[in-house]
């Protein structure tokens, strides 16, 4: 069964009730959870806000083709209150955002998707949970494992 990785994030609401929720809401719909990342708190990426966000990597054995999987997790979002209104532009806070880093090894484009995630790599934010759950996984364009990604991104001085 194909690997992933998903990040969860969240800056509304009860944040660590919000994350446990999604990690039953994300069994459930998605697949087996292999690996579950620790907590970390980090501050808003792109915009400002007055809550930093919690953020956890949630590594998953899926039945799902990535186009179903990207569906499920819009779906646990919108469960956990997540809007997303048709004029909606940027960056803003959120009670639950679920992006998928990887699936596989896959290299995949559509104007819903793209794998890896596009900016895996200048997240450290995404970078720190993913390293812990899923440390050899290797970034199929950049031919880094994740270790290295975040190792470089550190030494770079680069995005919290």
């Amino acid at each position: 069964m194909p690997s992933a990785c998903l990040l969860l994030g969240s800056n509304l609401g009860d944040r660590e009730a919000l994350l446990a929720r999604a990690q039953r809401l994300v069994r459930r719909a998605c697949g087996h959870i292999v690996k579950v990342s620790k907590i970390y708190e980090t501050e808003p990426w792109g915009f400002e806000a007055d809550t930093a966000f919690l953020n956890q990597a949630l590594l998953i054995n899926t039945p799902l083709t990535p186009q179903i999987l990207m569906a499920r997790c819009l779906e646990v979002e919108s469960l956990l209150g997540r809007v997303r209104g048709e004029g909606a532009r940027g960056y803003a806070s959120r009670y639950m955002d679920i992006d998928i880093l990887f699936y596989e090894e896959l290299i995949y484009r559509t104007p819903a998707l793209t794998l890896p995630h596009p900016r895996l790599h200048l997240r450290r934010f995404a970078l720190e949970p993913l390293a812990e759950v899923a440390p050899e996984w290797k970034h199929p364009k950049l031919g880094l494992r994740a270790t290295d990604l975040l190792y470089s991104l550190i030494n770079t001085g680069g995005a919290k």
